[in-house]
């Protein structure tokens, strides 16, 4: 077999600008853009605020900005505070292989970019660089299968998308990309454990993934040597050791021809992504039969056994997260209030007492054709059982905002604006709109990032 670490390498080193259609690039900035708003609704959460003075405690070289808040520091040590910030509140993007890729993908372009002054090409094309291998090292390692196991794919598989976006800027060749995906490989972590208390453990992987990846390709800038068989070796190689379902193909099935990464979907909902087709189908039902909360008797949410076992558990209003975890509530707020976005999170909504007695009254069921589709597909169906016994189903295969029912770049300007709109002023959130839309053009990133310091 070849290599499947050395073909992502090959790749991922040699990615240029010009290999990028107008499509991708588009995405990519909406992507960009997306990150950049999650992170600065970010800083005011708590979390992310005790990431932040950690990161400002370890000083060191101004190379990098924390953004919002008025300091500079190493690139390693900023792509961690980024990719708690972007994460923070499970509003960032993600692809059907279970991960986010932006808010590790992100940190790592932005804090390298900045360190070397790179023009906005570099940046998209790193972005790429850094989604492309994520994506790809995900699918191979079979999602379903790993998660299953207990893995946070977006902390396991996040390093080797930070090592690709960081070694794609420093110019890394071939055989030192293959090395910066060995030793990020090596640094592989993030265990779904959080689900049981709601600890903030799943707000720092992705910080902590971008900031092992960047560090990666900076000391394979320097000579070390990483194990250059990391995803295939037998014996202790990541894709073995993390999964049952291990499927090497799909590393390398049209890599450097067909970009994945145009297959991400920017979340109209700040909760898990797997919940948000029945946050769209339970929508739909309400808004065309104009259903009161009253006359409903049951809902039944149908989906895939590993989405059943993530986000089906009896809901308890033990913390913000794990109500942006599970479907009970996301559905009965939904029902109840017609959005599930920032203000459906707080600590007095997720204990409201009539959301939580209306998620006692939806139940998650397997759906076999359901199960057959994920998670190529993140559908799901919804039932609603009324009091009178009239019963009212939708099916969902397409959730608002994937790449089969997308977010326009003026829609995620919009999140964007009402992410950030706390913290920066009208005209500051116009200019870097417009930094982002114009990226391709710009000579220096410290251009955007100057306005995020």
């Amino acid at each position: 077999m070849e290599s499947v670490t050395k073909a992502l390498a090959e790749v991922t080193a040699n990615l240029k600008f010009e290999d990028l259609d107008a499509q991708l690039i588009q995405n990519v900035k909406k992507y960009l853009l997306d990150a950049v708003g999650c992170g600065l609704y970010g800083t005011t959460l708590p979390w992310c605020q005790i990431v932040n003075r950690f990161v400002r405690e370890q000083e060191g070289r101004e190379e990098s900005t924390l953004w919002l808040q008025g300091f500079k520091g190493p690139s390693t040590t900023i792509s961690l505070g980024l990719g708690v910030m972007i994460h923070s509140f499970d509003f960032d993007d993600y692809h059907n292989a279970k991960i986010h890729p932006g808010a590790v993908v992100v940190p790592a372009a932005i804090t390298v970019g900045e360190r070397l002054g790179a023009c906005g090409k570099s940046v998209l094309t790193a972005m790429v660089a850094g989604y492309e291998t994520m994506i790809r090292v995900s699918l191979a390692t079979g999602p379903v299968s790993s998660r299953l196991k207990g893995w946070h794919l977006t902390g396991t598989t996040g390093t080797f998308a930070a090592a690709a976006a960081a070694g794609n800027l420093l110019g890394l060749n071939e055989d030192e990309m293959a090395s910066a995906l060995g030793m990020a490989g090596t640094q592989s972590a993030g265990l779904w454990a959080f689900i049981a208390d709601g600890a903030m453990s799943k707000r720092f992987h992705p910080g902590r993934s971008s900031q092992s990846g960047v560090m990666a390709a900076l000391l394979a800038q320097k000579g070390y040597k990483g194990p250059t068989k990391i995803l295939e070796a037998e014996d202790g190689g990541f894709c073995k050791a993390t999964s049952d379902r291990v499927n090497f193909s799909l590393a390398t099935e049209g890599l450097g021809k067909r970009f994945l990464s145009n297959d991400v979907t920017i979340k109209p909902y700040s909760c898990c992504g797997s919940i948000h087709s029945s946050i769209d189908g339970v929508r739909q039902l309400i808004q065309k039969h104009r259903i009161p909360a009253s006359e409903i008797a049951k809902v039944f949410a149908k989906t895939a056994n590993v989405i059943k076992v993530q986000c089906g558990f009896e809901y308890e209003p033990l913390s913000v997260l794990q109500a942006q975890m599970s479907l009970q509530y996301c559905i009965a707020v939904a029902v109840l209030e017609g959005q599930v976005l920032t203000e459906q999170f707080t600590e007095e909504k997720i204990a409201d007492r009539r959301i939580v007695d209306l998620a006692r009254r939806v139940e998650v069921v397997l759906d076999p054709e359901i199960e057959e589709v994920y998670p190529e597909k993140f559908a799901s169906k919804v039932e609603i059982l009324l009091t009178n016994g009239k019963r009212l189903e939708a099916r969902v295969d397409f959730p608002a905002g994937s790449p089969e029912n997308p977010m326009s770049f003026e829609q995620v300007a919009k999140k964007f604006e009402s992410l950030s709109g706390q913290m920066i002023t009208k005209d500051r959130s116009v200019a870097i709109i417009e930094k982002v839309e114009g990226l391709e053009e710009l000579p220096d990133i410290r251009e955007l990032t100057k306005l995020l310091a």
